[in-house]
């Protein structure tokens, strides 16, 4: 394994994650894996030396967690041995205040979280998405709060647009806060929209970067084929990578399939290669749910492209409408209610 400070921060981080999200409630989603299924393939992550683990509050909401913090907690003998992040903004019930960036909503979170993953502290606490239902103001004053309360170590972002990140790190610094020291966005060979304005923002001002989707939902690692035909039990049930990816996109990965079949390796192998060599990437969340899965990813280190490789990976990409940053605004969500009297 290798190791890399986040940014410009001291915690330093294996290169490569492993995404929680697949673990909880198996009741949910068809493609999750139950606790017992999930432990062999957190026990090999933890052999091959991995130590960042990311989850999210509204991962099954809150299950997740729970089988996140169970497992960690028997797999490690000292809980400053790995990196546990999580998320907060998502709705956690269909109450209308359990959701969003309220100062409110953000300290009765990270208790939740703490409760569910059983330890004392976050390393890297996350605001899952934007909410421009709370000033950015009261949102950074919170999370400043559980800094130095001790519950959280280090606070990241996910998904916004980059003025949004820039408006957020001056909030912080103007109010001599707790700043981002990290980025988890929506970047891979097929989706590269970030490398617009975010991953030059986050090279600026000293962000690490921990890509989510790094194989576009499977798409990259053969889970789709042209026409639509699916081939795993995920992508028969993922109307958002229908959204995300088109049909264009397949011509990135006949490529993929080209140069990973030069190389002797699987296409996932090869795309997390090139999306470990991009600059500004500190670590890529990987999700498994096979053993082969996670293989894959750890192999993935020790290839280094040639620029040639990476040209022809590239030379085939197409803008894509900015997708990932954006979720619909919790006001869409929220339940409407009425007077009764």
């Amino acid at each position: 394994m290798q190791y890399t400070r986040l940014g410009n921060c001291g915690l330093i981080v294996s290169r490569l994650g492993l995404g929680m999200m697949s673990y909880g409630n198996t009741s949910r989603r068809a493609w999750h894996l139950a606790e017992e299924g999930a432990e062999p393939i957190v026990r090999r992550a933890v052999e091959a030396g991995v130590t960042l683990f990311d989850t999210a509050d509204m991962y099954d909401r809150g299950a997740s967690e729970e089988v996140t913090g169970r497992l960690l907690a028997k797999l490690f003998d000292d809980r400053d041995d790995y990196v546990l992040a999580t998320k907060v903004y998502y709705p956690m019930s269909e109450k209308p205040g359990d959701r969003g960036l309220s100062r409110k909503h953000i300290l009765a979170s990270v208790d939740a979280s703490l409760r569910r993953l059983g330890t004392d502290h976050i390393d890297l606490y996350q605001i899952h998405r934007w909410d421009d239902e709370t000033p950015i103001e009261e949102t950074m004053e919170a999370l400043d709060a559980v800094v130095r309360a001790g519950k959280v170590r280090y606070l990241g972002a996910s998904s916004m647009y980059a003025w949004q990140f820039a408006k957020a790190q001056y909030t912080a610094t103007l109010a001599g806060g707790t700043r981002f020291v990290a980025m988890q966005n929506h970047y891979n060979l097929i989706y590269r929209e970030e490398e617009r304005e975010m991953i030059p923002l986050c090279l600026d001002q000293g962000v690490g970067v921990l890509p989510y989707s790094p194989l576009a939902r499977g798409l990259l690692a053969g889970g789709r084929a042209r026409g639509g035909e699916r081939t795993t039990t995920r992508s028969g049930t993922d109307p958002l990578a229908d959204a995300l990816y088109t049909e264009a996109d397949f011509d990135i990965i006949d490529t993929l399939r080209t140069v990973a079949s030069e190389l002797g390796l699987p296409p996932a192998q090869t795309a997390l290669a090139w999306l470990l060599g991009k600059e500004g990437v500190s670590a890529p969340i990987v999700g498994a749910t096979r053993l082969t899965h996670l293989q894959d990813a750890v192999a993935a280190l020790d290839v280094t492209l040639s620029p040639e490789q990476v040209e022809r990976l590239e030379a085939d990409y197409r803008p894509h409408p900015v997708a990932g940053s954006q979720q619909p605004a919790l006001r869409h969500q929220r339940p409407v209610f009425r007077r009764t009297s």
